[in-house]
C-alpha cells in the first residue's frame, strides 16, 4: 500500500511544491534514497507492473497489457467503462481480471457508487483511482511538473491523490477503507462519500488555487437525497482545494491541499 502524504514528512526532499508533489507520487524509496521520481517509476513499472503482475496473470502480449494500462491511467477519477477499455484490445471479461489484479497489488482502487435506494437515477457505475499520482504521471508521459500544472488530466489526478490519502489514512487507522462516489444522470454529483459510523464525510475535490462559489453547490442537494432516503447521518462537507488556506465556511470546511489529513476531522482544530 502506497503511503499517504503525512507519511512522508519525515523525508527532507518532499516536495513542497503539489504539482511536483504530484508528479513524483508517494512511494517512500524515491524520498528516501533520493532516486529521481522518472527514473524509479519508469524501473517500477517494468520490473512489477509488466513483469510481476503479468506472470500472476500469466500474459504473453506485453504491449496489450501496457496498452491496457495506459489506458487505465488515463481514466484515473472516472467511472469505468469496460468498453472503453476494450481499446486495448482486450475482452469485458479480461478487463475485468486485469483490473481485479491491479487492484489486489495496490496500483489501483475502485470506489462504487452510493446507491442506498436513493433515487432511481442514480449512476452506479465504480469510479477507478490509482493510488499514486505518480505512477499515473509516468504512464501517460508527464516528465514535470509544468506539464501537469497544464495537463486535461490535472483535475482527474489531484482527486485521486485525495482519494489515495484518504483510503490510506482509513487503513493506517485499522479501517476498511469503505469510500463512494456519487452521481446523478441529471447532473449532481459528490466526489467521495466516505460512511463512518453516524457521519458521513461528503467530499467535493478541486484542483484550483482559488475557492469559487460552485464548489460548494452540492452539498444541500446531498443533504436532501439523505433525508429523504430516512438517512439519521451527521454530514460532514468538506472541500479539498488546490490552494493553500483552511477555513469553515458555512456550507463546508475548505481544507487547503497541505490540510487534506484533516478531510476525516468533523471540526477544523482551533
Amino acid at each position: 500500500m502506497p503511503p499517504d502524504f503525512d507519511e512522508l514528512q519525515g523525508f527532507p526532499e518532499v516536495p513542497d511544491d503539489l504539482f511536483t508533489l504530484l508528479r513524483q507520487g508517494a512511494y517512500p524509496r524515491i524520498y528516501g534514497q533520493n532516486i529521481p521520481a522518472h527514473k524509479w517509476l519508469a524501473d517500477y513499472i517494468a520490473t512489477y507492473v509488466q513483469r510481476d503482475v503479468r506472470q500472476v496473470l500469466n500474459i504473453g502480449d506485453l504491449l496489450t497489457f501496457s496498452s491496457f494500462l495506459k489506458l487505465c491511467a488515463g481514466r484515473t477519477a472516472q467511472e469505468i467503462n469496460l468498453s472503453s477499455l476494450g481499446g486495448a484490445g482486450v475482452s469485458h471479461n479480461t478487463a475485468k481480471s486485469w483490473l481485479s489484479i491491479l487492484e489486489s497489488g495496490y496500483i489501483i482502487h475502485r470506489i462504487p457508487a452510493w446507491h442506498v435506494n436513493i433515487r432511481k437515477q442514480i449512476v452506479k457505475a465504480p469510479k477507478l483511482h490509482f493510488l499514486d499520482t505518480g505512477l499515473v504521471c509516468s504512464l501517460l508521459q508527464i516528465r514535470e511538473p509544468g506539464q501537469l500544472r497544464l495537463h486535461p488530466l490535472r483535475g482527474a489526478i489531484f482527486e485521486s491523490w485525495v482519494v489515495s490519502e484518504l483510503y490510506n489514512a482509513l487503513a493506517h487507522q485499522g479501517e476498511q477503507p469503505i469510500l463512494h462516489h456519487y452521481r446523478e444522470s441529471r447532473g449532481l454529483e459528490m466526489d467521495v462519500l466516505v460512511h463512518r459510523g453516524d457521519c458521513l464525510h461528503a467530499v467535493e475535490i478541486k484542483s484550483a488555487a482559488t475557492a469559487a462559489p460552485d464548489f460548494f453547490r452540492g452539498f444541500e442537494q446531498i443533504a436532501g437525497r439523505m433525508q429523504t432516503a430516512g438517512l439519521s447521518l451527521h454530514l460532514d462537507n468538506v472541500v479539498v482545494y488546490g490552494g493553500e488556506t483552511s477555513q469553515q465556511r458555512r456550507a463546508a470546511r475548505l481544507l487547503g491541499w497541505r490540510d487534506v489529513g484533516k478531510i476525516l476531522h468533523q471540526a477544523l482544530e482551533q
